[in-house]
C-alpha cells in the first residue's frame, strides 16, 4: 500500500481531546471560600502562580493550599517571597467573616514588608445583593 490511512489518528486525537477537555476543569484544586461580590475590575495578571493568603469562613489560615498560623504567616511567605519574582499577594476572605479579622491579617503581611496585597472577590452582577 503506497499511502498511508490517517483515518485511524485522527480518531484517536478526537477522542484526546474530548478527554482533555472535561479533565481541565476538574484539575483545578482550591479552597471553598465564599467570596464577597463586588462591582471593582480585575487586576492585571502576573507571569507565575498568584500567592495567595485565604481566611476561612471557620477563621482557619491557608498558604496556597496548605493550612498555617496567624503566628507563622509572616515567616513562611517571607521564605516563599525570596523564592519569587513578584511581590504581590492575593488575600481571599470568606464574607462570613468579620472586617476586623481581614484587617489585622492585613495589617500583619503590611508589618511583614508586604504592601501589595490584593484583595480577591467575586464579580457582582446588576441587581444582585452582597
Amino acid at each position: 500500500m503506497a499511502e498511508i490511512n490517517i483515518t485511524p489518528f485522527v480518531d484517536v486525537m478526537l477522542v484526546l481531546l474530548i478527554i482533555f477537555m472535561v479533565a481541565a476543569p476538574l484539575m483545578t484544586v482550591g479552597i471553598p471560600v465564599e467570596l464577597p461580590k463586588t462591582q471593582a475590575s480585575a487586576l492585571p495578571t502576573d507571569q507565575e502562580e498568584p500567592l495567595t493568603v485565604t481566611i476561612t469562613a471557620e477563621g482557619g489560615l491557608m498558604i496556597q493550599n496548605s493550612e498555617t498560623t496567624v503566628e507563622e504567616l509572616v515567616t513562611k511567605l517571607q521564605a516563599i517571597a525570596a523564592e519569587r519574582e513578584s511581590d504581590r499577594i492575593y488575600l481571599r476572605a470568606d464574607g462570613a467573616n468579620d472586617w476586623n479579622s481581614v484587617a489585622e491579617i492585613m495589617g500583619l503581611l503590611n508589618a511583614g514588608g508586604f504592601s501589595n496585597i490584593g484583595l480577591v472577590t467575586d464579580v457582582a452582577t446588576p441587581g444582585q445583593d452582597g
